[in-house]
C-alpha cells in the first residue's frame, strides 16, 4: 500500500502556481492548456493529466520557451545572472540549461536540512572538497596538472583535474591525500566510483587520510561495493545527494539512510511501474522545481527509478514531503531478464554484493537473454570468480541466461565521465512498463 505523504500548505501553493504559470504565460506549455481538467479539479489531479517534459522537449522550446513574456534571456546573460550549462552525455542526453547559480544554491541549502549531519555542519561557507569528473563540475586539465591554488574556488577544492580516472598515478593520489590533510574539508563531495578508487589506494598503501565531517555521494547511484571500499578508509558519515542540472535538489538521504523529498523546491509526481516490474512502490518520477524565475520546467522526466518507502515514516521524524527508501538507478541503465522482466541497477548491485576482492563491474546486455559480465579484480583465481559470478547472475536473469565473462584491468566511464554498472545496448521504452491507470 502506497502511503498518503504529507505536504505544507505552502507545497500546494507552490505547486498551483507552477502550473498556472506555465500554462499561462510559458510558451513550451501551450499545448498542455488542452489536457487541464480545469482549476475547479484537485491540484494533484491537474498535475497528473499533463505529459511529461523530456530533454527533447526542452532542446526544441530552448531558451525562450522556458522563460514569461517580459523577460528577456539575453539581460540576464549579458548581467551575469544567470548562463548557458551543457549536460554531459551521448547525443541524447545532452541538453543546454539555463543555470541560475543563485536558485541553485538555495535549493542546495534547503536540502541540508533534510540530514542532521549536513543542517549542522554545513553553514554555506564551509571549506568543501570536490571529487568528481571534471566533465561534470570542475577545471579539466589531462596535459598539465594544475597546482593546488589554480584548483580552489571560493570555499571549494577541486581535487582532480582528470577527465580520466585511468590515468591517475600514484604521484596524483598522493596529492589527493596530502591536500585533504592540508585544506581539512568539513564536507567532501564525490562521484562514489571515483572516492572509491581513491579508498582503494589509500587502504592497499595501509596509510590514514584526514576525515571530514560528513561524505556527500553525487552524481552516480553508489553501489554496495562503492559502500565497502570507502567504509574501509573513512568513519565519517555518508549521506546520497539526489538531484538534476535541470530540477536542482530533489531528495538527501538522511541519517537513517532513507531519501527525503526537497518540498521546499521541487514537487515530485510518482508514476509506478506495472506490478510485473516491480510496481507500485518501483516507479519513476517527474520533477516540477519551484522559485527558479528563469526556467519554468513541469513534470521533467529525469530519466531515474527510485523505490518509495512502505513504512511511509522514517526514524529521523521528519515526515513532510515523500520518502523514499532507495534511489534504483536510471532507466537507460535498467536491463531484462530471459522472461522480460525489468532489473533496476540496484537489484543488480544487491545481488552482486556477495562477491569478494573485486574492484569495479558492469553488465551489458547484448540481446533478450544474451549478457556480458565485465570484472576488474587482483584476485588471482579468475576462473572460481567468473563462475561465482556467472552463477548469481543465472540466479537472477534466469538459467537460461548466456553470460560471457570479460575480465579487465578496469572498468571505463561512459562518454558522460560518470560510471554505470549496467545497460542494455538496445532501445527500451519507459511506457512500455508504466502502469498505465
Amino acid at each position: 500500500m502506497i502511503h498518503k505523504w504529507e505536504f505544507s500548505l505552502n507545497y500546494y501553493h507552490n505547486s498551483l502556481n507552477e502550473l498556472e504559470t506555465a500554462l499561462k504565460e510559458i510558451p513550451a506549455y501551450q499545448s498542455w492548456r488542452a489536457y487541464d481538467p480545469g482549476a475547479f479539479y484537485p491540484v494533484d489531479t491537474r498535475y497528473q493529466a499533463m505529459p511529461a517534459l523530456t530533454k527533447k522537449d526542452i532542446r526544441e522550446h530552448f531558451p525562450d520557451g522556458f522563460v514569461p513574456p517580459g523577460v528577456s534571456v539575453k539581460r540576464g546573460l549579458d548581467s551575469g545572472e544567470i548562463s548557458y550549462v551543457s549536460t554531459s552525455g551521448t547525443t541524447d542526453d545532452k541538453v543546454t540549461n539555463i543555470w541560475n547559480q543563485k536558485w541553485w544554491d538555495e535549493s542546495e541549502h534547503a536540502s541540508w536540512k533534510l540530514n542532521s549531519y549536513a543542517a549542522r555542519l554545513a553553514t554555506g561557507d564551509h571549506p568543501e572538497a570536490i571529487l568528481v569528473n571534471p566533465l561534470n563540475v570542475g577545471i579539466a586539465s589531462d596535459s598539465v596538472d594544475l597546482p593546488m591554488a589554480q584548483r580552489r574556488l571560493a570555499r571549494f577544492l577541486y581535487l582532480s583535474e582528470r577527465t580520466n580516472y585511468s590515468a591517475w598515478t600514484k604521484e596524483h593520489m598522493e596529492r589527493m591525500i596530502r591536500e585533504l590533510m592540508i585544506f581539512k574539508p568539513v564536507v567532501l563531495e564525490a562521484n562514489p566510483s571515483l572516492l572509491s578508487k581513491l579508498c582503494r589506494y589509500i587502504y592497499e598503501s595501509k596509510q590514514t587520510v584526514f576525515q571530514p565531517g560528513l561524505i556527500v555521494l553525487t552524481y552516480e547511484n553508489p553501489t554496495n561495493l562503492h559502500y565497502r571500499q570507502i567504509r574501509r578508509v573513512f568513519t565519517t558519515p555518508i549521506a546520497s545527494s539526489y538531484g538534476t542540472t535541470e530540477t536542482g535538489y530533489v531528495f538527501m538521504q538522511c541519517e537513517e539512510g532513507k531519501f527525503h523529498q526537497n518540498s521546499q523546491y521541487c514537487r515530485v509526481d510518482f508514476q509506478p511501474l506495472k506490478p510485473e516490474h516491480g510496481g507500485p512502490l518501483l516507479g519513476r518520477i517527474l520533477v516540477t522545481p519551484f522559485h527558479n524565475n528563469w526556467y519554468h520546467l513541469m513534470r521533467f522526466d529525469v530519466g531515474d527509478l527510485v523505490r518509495l518507502d512502505d513504512q511511509g515514516s522514517c526514524a529521523c521524524g521528519r515526515s513532510s514531503g515523500m520518502i523514499l527508501s532507495a534511489t534504483e538507478g536510471r532507466f537507460v541503465n535498467a536491463t531484462l531478464t530471459c522472461a522480460g522482466r525489468l532489473v533496476t541497477s540496484r537489484e543488480l548491485d544487491n545481488s552482486l554484493s556477495g562477491l569478494d576482492e573485486i574492484d569495479e563491474y558492469k553488465l551489458e546486455q547484448i540481446a533478450a537473454g544474451v549478457y556480458e559480465f565485465h570484472i576488474a579484480s587482483r584476485q588471482p583465481d579468475k576462473k572460481k570468480l567468473g563462475e561465482s559470478a556467472v552463477s548469481i547472475l543465472r540466479g537472477l536473469y534466469g538459467k537460461g541466461a548466456k553470460i560471457s565473462v570479460i575480465h579487465e584491468d578496469a572498468i571505463s566511464a561512459e562518454v558522460s565521465g560518470k560510471f554505470r554498472i549496467s545497460k542494455t545496448l538496445f532501445p527500451l521504452k519507459i511506457e512500455d512498463y508504466l502502469e498505465q491507470d
